[in-house]
Order: C-alpha cells, then sequence, then structure tokens
C-alpha cells in the first residue's frame, strides 16, 4: 500500500541535492569537452539553482517541465545541432522531474515512515551507484553498435553520424559479413563446436551436480572446487594446459579437441546453475517414486528432470555463450580448420582493421542478450516452481 507524501521540502535541500546532481552530470558533460572541473562547477551551480527556484512553484509543475524540457533542447540545438538537442530534451525533462520530485517529497512515498534521512539517503545512494557502475559497464556496448552502421571504413564516428545524415549510415558492413567466405566459415564453425560443447557440458554437468547433491558424497566440497576450476583459473593457464596434453593423445587441432576444450569450460556454469535449483528440490519426490516401482532413470525423467530443467536449460545457456565467444583456448588447441567467429574477429583486429568486427560484435550482443533473457525467464520460472515467488 503507497504511503501518503511527507511535508514539503525547502528550497535549500532541493538546491543541495539538484546540485549534486548537476554536477554528476556536468563531469561527464565538461570531460567530453576537455574541462570536468569546468562541467562540474557549471552544471551545480544551473541545475542547483534551477532547484532553488523551482522548489516554491509546485502549483505550476506541469508548465515549468515543460518549459524546461524545451529550454534544453533548444539550448543543446544552437550549441551542438540535432545530437545535443536530443540530449538537451532528456536532460531537461530529468532535471524538471527531478526538482519536482524532490520538492514534493515523492521519493519518499513508497518507504517506510520510519525511515532516518540517513537511511533515505543510503537507499537512493546505493541505487545511483548500481546505476553508474551499469552505464560504466554498458557504454562501451552502446558506442559499438551505432558504429557499425558506418557508412565509411572507420572506426570512428563521421561527421555525417553525428549529424544524423542518412548518408552517413550503411548496411555495408553486415552486407560484407553475410557474403564473405572468411566471416561465413568462422560463423558455420562456431555454429558446429558451440552445440556439441553445450551438450557435453550440460550432460556432464548435470549428472555431476545430481551426484554432489546427494550428502553421503565423500570430499564433495573438493570435487566441486576441482570441477569449477576452469572457472576460476586464468583462461590462458588452462589454454596452454589443453594444448600440452592435447598434442600427446592427438586432439590438438581436431574438431574433437575444440568440442572437448569447450566442454570442459562450459560444464562448471552447468554445475553450478543445476546445484542452485537443487537446493530447493524435495527429495520426498524421489523416494515416493522408487516406493512406487519407478527405476532410477525412470524417476530421474519422469520426476526430477522436470523441476530442474529450468537450471539445466540456463546452464546451457551459459555454457552456449561461452562456447561461442570463446577465443584463446581455440587459438592453442584448434587449427586453421576450426577457426570461430571469436577467432577470425581477433585476426581482423590484428591483421586488417575492418569495421565489418563491429557488425559482428553487434550481431552478438543481440544474440548474448536474447540468450540471457531466456536464462531470467527460466529463474523466474524456477523460482515459481519452487515456490520461492508469486506465481
Amino acid at each position: 500500500m503507497a504511503l501518503t507524501p511527507v511535508e514539503n521540502q525547502t528550497p535549500g535541500f532541493v538546491a543541495l541535492v539538484t546540485a549534486a546532481a548537476g554536477a554528476f552530470f556536468g563531469l561527464f558533460v565538461g570531460t567530453a569537452q576537455g574541462s570536468g572541473l569546468l562541467g562540474i562547477v557549471i552544471g551545480a551551480v544551473l541545475v542547483g539553482g534551477l532547484g532553488f527556484a523551482l522548489a516554491g512553484m509546485r502549483d505550476q509543475e506541469r508548465m515549468l517541465r515543460w518549459v524546461l524540457t524545451a529550454a534544453f533542447a533548444v539550448a543543446g540545438f544552437v550549441l551542438g545541432g540535432l545530437p545535443a538537442a536530443i540530449i538537451g530534451l532528456l536532460f531537461g525533462a530529468f532535471v524538471g522531474w527531478f526538482i519536482f520530485w524532490l520538492s514534493t517529497s515523492r521519493y519518499r512515498m513508497h518507504l517506510a515512515p520510519y525511515l532516518t534521512p540517513g537511511q533515505v539517503l543510503w537507499h537512493y545512494a546505493f541505487r545511483v551507484i548500481c546505476g553508474a557502475v551499469f552505464v560504466f559497464l554498458i557504454t562501451p556496448i552502446l558506442v559499438v553498435m551505432p558504429l557499425s552502421f558506418n557508412a565509411q571504413d572507420f572506426f570512428t564516428f563521421t561527421p555525417e553520424m553525428l549529424r544524423f545524415d542518412p548518408e552517413g549510415y550503411s548496411l555495408k558492413h553486415y552486407r560484407d559479413f553475410f557474403t564473405n567466405d572468411d566471416w561465413q566459415q568462422a560463423m558455420w564453425n562456431s555454429i558446429k563446436i558451440a552445440p556439441m560443447a553445450t551438450l557435453l557440458s550440460v550432460g556432464f554437468g548435470t549428472l555431476a551436480a545430481i551426484g554432489l547433491s546427494q550428502p553421503h558424497v565423500p570430499f564433495r566440497r573438493a570435487i566441486m572446487a576441482i570441477l569449477i576450476s576452469p572457472m576460476i583459473v586464468p583462461l590462458i593457464i588452462s589454454a596452454a594446459g589443453m594444448y600440452f596434453f592435447y598434442s600427446r593423445i592427438g586432439l590438438q587441432g581436431t574438431y574433437i579437441g575444440v568440442v572437448l576444450a569447450h566442454a570442459a569450460l562450459g560444464i562448471p556454469f552447468v554445475i553450478i546453475t543445476v546445484t542452485a535449483t537443487l537446493v530447493g528440490f524435495d527429495r520426498s519426490l524421489t523416494r515416493a517414486a522408487a516406493n512406487m516401482g519407478a527405476g532410477p532413470v525412470t524417476t530421474f525423467f519422469r520426476v526430477q528432470m522436470p523441476l530442474i530443467l529450468p537450471g539445466v536449460i540456463s546452464g546451457g545457456l551459459f555454457a552456449f555463450i561461452t562456447s561461442f565467444d570463446e577465443v584463446v583456448v581455440v587459438l592453442f588447441v584448434g587449427s586453421a580448420g576450426q577457426k570461430t567467429l571469436p577467432w577470425q574477429m581477433f585476426t581482423g583486429l590484428r591483421e586488417q582493421i575492418s569495421p565489418t568486427i563491429l557488425a559482428v560484435a553487434t550481431i552478438l550482443v543481440v544474440v548474448s542478450i536474447g540468450l540471457l533473457t531466456v536464462v531470467e525467464m527460466l529463474r523466474r520460472r524456477s523460482e515459481r516452481l519452487r515456490g520461492m515467488s508469486p506465481s
């Protein structure tokens, strides 16, 4: 149930908080223009002054928010053209919302009324910190994706792209990916290797997780540590070890060798996800099935597997992503006949700077986002099946 808002805040409080927000955004704008300190000062003064002036004009909130949005959009257009106008539009809308969100104390509407100011501050500061980390991690991806549509063979934004001129954008790098024999061969190699490695990872990882979940298994912790070590040990060490081992047994440079190497890297993800699913598994179900005459295999496929299936599929998706995106191990274990898509991207960066790499990276990002979305949906379904969340 939503709580009623507390009393309105003073202009001084609103000015102080909005000045901090303005300084934060001003740091990025000022750094882009060559002076981060100047951006902090201008941002703090500008947004803090707006907060102080508008905090007492709550009865005209709707109109003032529209005015702020339009003013920042016009200022951005004057200073930097259409791209800056769009940024100014978004920033003006945020500033207008933020000022009145603070001044009317709407930020406390959904919080417990007994929270102290310090607790409220930490509640929102924690979310700001998490958001800043998320932006820091996601920004490189957001930069790569527009560059993949560059009409020129450059790794930078051209003046035409910055002006949103249609002539500055093209799909030629995507066409090159789908018509170039080297890229297509690398893609088909990845498609042939990743599913087989995923099947092996799911099979062995699921069996290992079920076995290690039994309380009577000795040295469970030690065995678990060994099985998930490929996730912990630096990849270059694992790759070097696999190279020397596979070269001795004749698997180095073969398709089977690459599949086994990628399966070894994917097994830890399957073990962890399936083990997490088995934590909430009701073992009385398997005992009941045994009492009804079902054998171990029938019990596994008819009782246990349907309940742990979300964890198994989630682990399989992680194993698939690991195999599809891996480049270090395949450089050591594979040969020219097993050149995968990441290997081809690495070669392209080292030998020829081709913007086609940006198009491939964008495709891989989209595929990864789709797979992770499926993982999240399966996680929520698993929680519902185990009664950990409402349906």
